[in-house]
């Protein structure tokens, strides 16, 4: 799995300004270590006001950059000289620490040096510390005593690295359209008029649902499935007769049309619809609602429970007749299909953009690996993703994460909801709190995450405050 970094979330100033630090006679206050591309600047204020340095003693003040066990870099040294020392080293036999060494007399010592220096960065340098030295020196270069203090340093700002999670390979690309046409019949009919009534419409919806991937030579339609659902008023045998064969008098129209084996088109029927009429009734504003409602959820036979509904609320009976039961006549459909895989990147990045819902979840991480990550279009693939699969865990992770990258925690957090336990998932909420500011809970969730295999919450457990 390939680790991708996200924004900067730490501020755009990569220095700190720090409180005053001192030793005998000196103090540092104003500290800043930035860094700028290939260099990294020191700047900061050595006051020494409070620094006596006596005729025959020179002070060296030296600051150097640390990285404790690791490497260090001394930076150039401010040396203070009193009237003995300074004719003997400055005029004589040269600068205690070199020709870099910033040199003053004793008795022109300015109270505040505006100490400035750029040095090459190397990659040692981050996490590193400002040690500052103060050397006391007698005749012939004598070191007579010595004191520092080390201040915190540079610090590169933590770029977040997501832990984006690659989808399981799968076999064939299996998809499906569904939906549900209302054809209409004449009363105890079962054959098919295509111009009665509202037909036109509805066998135009089915067939408009097949010709959107039968011409599509990426696709390969598997099966149509076909199941027919009737009204309750009448006994449930006729009701069974109606919804059987007309469901059948469908599949016979649409071979027609199309040339379909006819196992291709399979069929099922519900002889009454009882649980449409159900969420109606529980929907509506019936005087008899509840009694409504009870006499349905009841065990008793279909006959019994309609002839109830029919001769205990007969104004209620009239409206459904009239209002619910024509939608309870109805036909719903499924077109399953299977697409082709696709491997050149360029096609799917084509594809992407016209007919997504053709793309496995690995197509859309491919293309997304060609693109800059928090990227905006490294963004709508993921977008994309998730509208294509809603549900899938995988998807909402990823989806998340870019959400994170650019900030926008109620998107983050709404895609989590739905990523699943994983201990990828749990790093990402760990990122979530921890952008929300709940650093304990942050610190909880990565321990665990880490405690799980994901590499990244190490470096994340770092950010936080001990």
């Amino acid at each position: 799995m390939r680790q991708m970094t996200g924004m900067l979330i730490a501020m755009a100033c990569l220095s700190g300004m720090l409180r005053a630090q001192q030793i005998e006679g000196v103090r540092v206050d104003d500290l800043h270590m930035e860094r700028n591309g290939n260099y990294l600047e020191v700047r900061m204020n050595v006051v020494t006001d409070g620094l006596q340095v006596e005729n025959n003693r020179a002070v060296l003040l030296t600051p150097s950059i640390v990285q404790e066990g690791t490497d260090s870099l001394a930076l150039p040294s401010i040396g203070i000289y009193g009237r003995t020392r300074y004719y003997q080293y400055v005029r004589g036999e040269g600068l205690l620490s070199g020709p870099d060494e910033d040199a003053y007399r004793a008795s022109e010592m300015p109270d505040t040096v505006a100490y400035r220096q750029i040095v090459p960065y190397e990659s040692w340098m981050n996490h590193s510390q400002l040690g500052f030295m103060r050397r006391d020196f007698g005749c012939c270069r004598t070191l007579l005593d010595e004191q520092g203090f080390r201040l915190d340093g540079y610090h590169e700002p933590w770029k977040p690295v997501f832990a984006y999670v690659r989808p399981k390979a799968t076999g064939e690309k299996v998809f499906s359209l569904s939906g549900s046409a209302f054809v209409d019949f004449p009363v105890d009919q079962t054959v098919i008029y295509p111009d009665y009534r509202r037909n036109t419409t509805e066998l135009g919806r089915i067939a408009a649902t097949i010709d959107s991937v039968r011409g599509d030579r990426d696709i390969t339609i598997t099966s149509v499935h076909l199941k027919g659902y009737a009204s309750p008023e009448g006994t449930y045998a006729h009701n069974t007769y109606l919804a059987k064969e007309r469901t059948a008098a469908l599949k016979r129209h649409i071979l027609r049309l199309y040339d379909f084996e006819e196992e291709t088109i399979r069929t099922d029927y519900e002889p009454e619809d009882w649980q449409g009429l159900r969420r109606y009734v529980e929907a509506s504003g019936l005087a008899h609602r509840t009694e409504i409602l009870e006499c349905i959820d009841t065990p008793l036979d279909p006959d019994t429970k309609e002839r109830r509904i029919r001769n205990n609320y007969p104004e209620d009976y009239r409206f459904l007749l009239r209002n619910c039961y024509p939608a309870l006549r109805h036909t719903d459909y499924r077109i399953d299909y299977t697409v082709r895989h696709y491997s050149d990147v360029e096609e799917i990045k084509r594809i992407l953009r016209t007919r997504p819902q053709k793309l496995s979840l690995e197509e859309f991480y491919l293309a997304a690996q060609t693109y800059e990550p928090g990227s905006e279009a490294f963004n709508e693939v993921f977008e994309t993703a998730v509208r294509m699969y809603p549900d899938d865990e995988t998807v909402n992770l990823n989806a998340a994460n870019t959400a994170l990258q650019r900030r926008d925690l109620p998107t983050a957090s709404r895609y989590l909801a739905k990523s699943g336990d994983s201990p990828e998932a749990t790093y990402a909420r760990g990122m979530l709190a921890y952008l929300a500011g709940d650093i304990q809970k942050a610190r909880s969730l990565w321990q665990s995450a880490l405690k799980e295999g994901v590499k990244q919450a190490e470096e994340a457990l770092k950010q936080l405050p001990h």
